[in-house]
């Protein structure tokens, strides 16, 4: 009987141990995660990497606020187009036609016979456009194209605008409950000033944004004459085409005094004359009879 007892003491505890070490590994076998396939995944196998995770990171990273990138820049274009064609006035009609065309507008002009000058604005998106139309008009010389970045400017005007509007704004509410005549006089002034300085950079943007809107275009025609007058530049024929056109020039302009002056000789210069010759005629008369009076014989002394 005791056999017995001592066998079934022995089978128990074996139970025991057995169930004890099968719950281990149940529990172990639950904390490890499963992969699709039903098998068990490495322990790291789900963790994302640091180092991998902060190198996205920085890569995904934004750009700072407050700087416009390459698109966003403003520009103020200018540009200067020479050409030369036989008929200087011909091309200079046919430029203002390519200006409207392009919304624009022409500002100062000077022509003459053989060269001319004439300022064209046209929007800036439309500038490369206008420059390649006008090129066509005459044999093209000279083209340049200059660009200025603005865009720092704009910023800080912009800024500077906010910061006086919220300015001129706490100067107004301050108006509103100032009660004493000295106080109102006092805010109304300061109010007077800071809206003037607003005003100001109103103005200064308006003005700037302008001219990133709008370009400027510079152009000059010569006649092919004077263009080749200009390249042969020295010797004998270059100095006789310089001289001849200076003895041209001054020809001009002494007609051209003599024909302002001609108006005042006719009025005042034949009557001066006449009233000379006039006076000259009446004395001559006077001036025998004094001869014959003192060519008179005198008497003979007396003894």
């Amino acid at each position: 009987m005791y056999k017995r007892l001592r066998w079934v003491a022995v089978v128990g505890v074996a139970l025991t141990l057995a169930g004890c070490s099968a719950s281990e590994s149940g529990g172990e076998s639950a904390a490890m995660p499963m992969s699709a396939d039903g098998k068990q995944a490495a322990p790291n196998q789900g963790a994302p990497n640091k180092d991998s995770a902060g190198k996205a990171g920085q890569e995904k990273a934004p750009a700072p606020a407050g700087q416009p990138g390459v698109t966003d820049r403003k520009l103020v274009r200018t540009a200067s187009l020479e050409l030369t064609t036989p008929n200087v006035a011909d091309v200079i009609s046919q430029i203002r036609v390519v200006t409207q065309g392009a919304v624009g507008y022409t500002g100062q002009e000077s022509t003459q016979e053989k060269r001319a000058t004439i300022t064209v604005v046209v929007p800036s998106e439309r500038l490369d456009g206008v420059l390649d139309q006008l090129g066509k008009l005459g044999k093209q010389v000279r083209r340049e194209v200059t660009a200025t970045d603005v865009t720092e400017q704009m910023v800080d005007i912009d800024s500077r605008l906010a910061t006086q509007k919220a300015s001129v704004e706490r100067i107004r509410a301050l108006l509103a409950r100032a009660t004493s005549v000295s106080e109102i006089t006092s805010v109304e002034s300061e109010l007077t000033s800071r809206e003037a300085e607003l005003e100001s950079l109103l103005k200064r943007r308006e003005s700037l944004a302008g001219s990133v809107a709008m370009s400027t275009i510079s152009v000059q025609v010569k006649a092919e004459t004077v263009a080749a007058a200009e390249e042969s530049g020295g010797g004998f024929f270059g100095g006789l085409t310089n001289g001849w056109d200076a003895f041209l020039t001054f020809g001009g302009g002494l007609l051209t005094v003599l024909g302002a002056m001609a108006p005042f000789v006719l009025v005042f210069g034949v009557p001066a004359v006449a009233l000379v010759w006039w006076l000259r005629k009446r004395r001559r008369p006077v001036e025998p009879a004094m001869a014959t009076a003192s060519d008179l014989p005198t008497a003979p002394p007396l003894d």
